[in-house]
């Protein structure tokens, strides 16, 4: 499955961004899915899993700025965020992954896009 990233851009601190996510092949029931980030220097940061079966479970690592959702009959997911902080600043990217669902591990996603950047100055 091929992944594309859009969304990106540059926002001041506290403005929002939304991320969207499109698999080339349906997801549904199939892949995990996820949102990273990676800022220069710094290692690949999970930030959100969500599952695509019909139960949706997700996981978030920072709980009331960031969420989640998908829409499985477009291949789609998304990322909202809000209140952006200068430290969010990172190229930010959407992974699918198959077999056991590690939401915030890297080693758990099998497929990658190529990455959106999120400037926040």
């Amino acid at each position: 499955v091929q992944l594309v990233e859009s969304g990106g851009g540059s926002v001041q601190v506290g403005g929002s961004l939304r991320l969207s996510c499109v698999a080339s092949a349906s997801t549904y029931n199939t892949y995990c899915l996820g949102w990273f980030r990676q800022a220069p220097g710094k290692e690949r940061e999970g930030l959100a899993g969500i599952e695509t079966n019909d139960t949706g479970t997700y996981v978030l690592s920072t709980q009331g700025r960031f969420s989640v959702s998908q829409d499985n009959a477009r291949n789609m997911m998304y990322l909202q965020m809000n209140s952006l902080k200068r430290e969010d600043t990172a190229m930010y990217y959407c992974a699918a992954g198959v077999g056991s669902w590690w939401p915030l591990n890297r080693y758990g996603y099998n497929y990658w896009g190529q990455g959106t950047q999120v400037t926040v100055s």
